[in-house]
């Protein structure tokens, strides 16, 4: 999922203590750090409360680390990475590929199938048509389009899990894994902070953010949902213990060609972005789920969009959308989402920034 930062807005504003833990005692007194680096294309912040800089550092490289090995696995634009390389060989035979390239692709395929297509991971001829539109500000030919479209099937990646095998079944296919593939870095910085024995932690990259324990002395980490206008503050607050949640929208990408706005978002089926103004939060049990179905449900629309995230267990979703015509956002959740909502109570005390972590 193409997502921006602006989406989620991390405060640094926790809510008081209440369960989830937030009694338990700790063995040494825990500060608060946080680190930023640039990571598959965007800015990933790690907050961090750690018993001192030098292990806080420490643990912090290592996620750093983890996320930019999965940036040259999992990207497109890098003609070297894992994913190229096996679009190199479309139309070949299957051939090996990491654990991290086959779950990435499983999920995808898996969440292709639930949602009917809305979700595909092949669907990359098409998405670099829409790259030269926004850079050209002039519309894919019916003819590139039909030709793009050709190469996208999600039915057409296939997998063998007992050999870990994968193969794009046709010649010029490619892979595009852009909807899940920060949610699953989040997630796996996220594990090298636990293994490192930091549990109270945040990654955060784009609109994608993953957290772990709360705070100390707090019920959970508040986390901020931009409105459809970028510029303005956050108008609702989700506070999140061990789960993820992620934005998508079209705020800040997107391009207006003879008076219609196309979303960088496309809709695989179709091959054209959308056009419809909306903004999609999920939050789910880890970043790899909540990523990929944010950017499913963008394409569904709010009904068949909800109700795709109704059939996931420990997922909920909050809708803004504007249909095409209408002067006024519409807003739509799960059932069980206003259970999520917070508001901020209290200042926090000064916060040590330690910017990036030592080599």
């Amino acid at each position: 999922m193409d997502v921006w930062w602006l989406a989620l807005v991390l405060t640094t504003v926790t809510a008081p203590a209440v369960s989830l833990g937030a009694d338990r005692d700790e063995p040494e007194e825990l500060e608060r750090f946080e680190f930023l680096e640039t990571h598959m294309g965007s800015a990933f912040k790690l907050v961090v409360y750690c018993t001192g800089p030098a292990p806080a550092s420490a643990a912090a490289r290592s996620a750093f680390d983890r996320i930019a090995q999965l940036d040259a696995t999992l990207s497109d634009y890098r003609v070297d990475s894992e994913l190229s390389r096996l679009g190199d060989r479309a139309g070949g035979p299957p051939i090996p590929v990491s654990a991290d390239l086959f779950e990435v692709l499983r999920r995808s395929r898996e969440l292709s199938e639930r949602s009917d297509g809305a979700f595909d991971a092949t669907i990359n001829p098409v998405v670099k048509l829409w790259r030269r539109a926004r850079r050209n500000r002039e519309l894919p030919s019916p003819e590139q389009l039909d030709q793009a479209r050709s190469r996208v099937d999600w039915r057409r990646l296939e997998l063998d899990p007992d050999a870990r095998t994968a193969r794009l079944a046709s010649e010029g296919m490619r892979l595009d894994v852009g909807g899940i593939a920060k949610g699953y870095a989040s997630d796996a910085a996220l594990k090298v902070l636990r293994e490192a024995g930091i549990t109270r932690a945040l990654v955060a990259g784009a609109g994608d953010i993953v957290v772990g324990d709360p705070p100390p002395g707090r019920s959970g980490w508040l986390v901020g949902i931009a409105p459809l206008d970028p510029s303005g503050p956050p108008e609702r607050y989700v506070l999140l213990a061990n789960q993820a949640v992620s934005t998508s929208g079209d705020a800040e990408r997107f391009v207006e060609i003879d008076g219609v706005r196309y979303s960088h978002i496309v809709d695989p089926r179709t091959g054209l972005g959308l056009t419809s103004r909306s903004s999609v939060t999920v939050v789910a049990p880890d970043g790899t789920t909540s990523d990929s179905l944010a950017t499913a449900a963008s394409v569904l629309g709010p009904d068949r969009g909800l109700h795709l995230i109704e059939q996931i267990e420990g997922a909920e979703a909050l809708f803004v959308s504007i249909p095409d015509g209408a002067d006024a956002p519409e807003v739509a959740s799960t059932p069980g989402f206003d259970a999520l909502l917070a508001e901020p109570e209290g200042e926090p005390g000064p916060v040590p920034a330690l910017g990036g972590p030592e080599a």
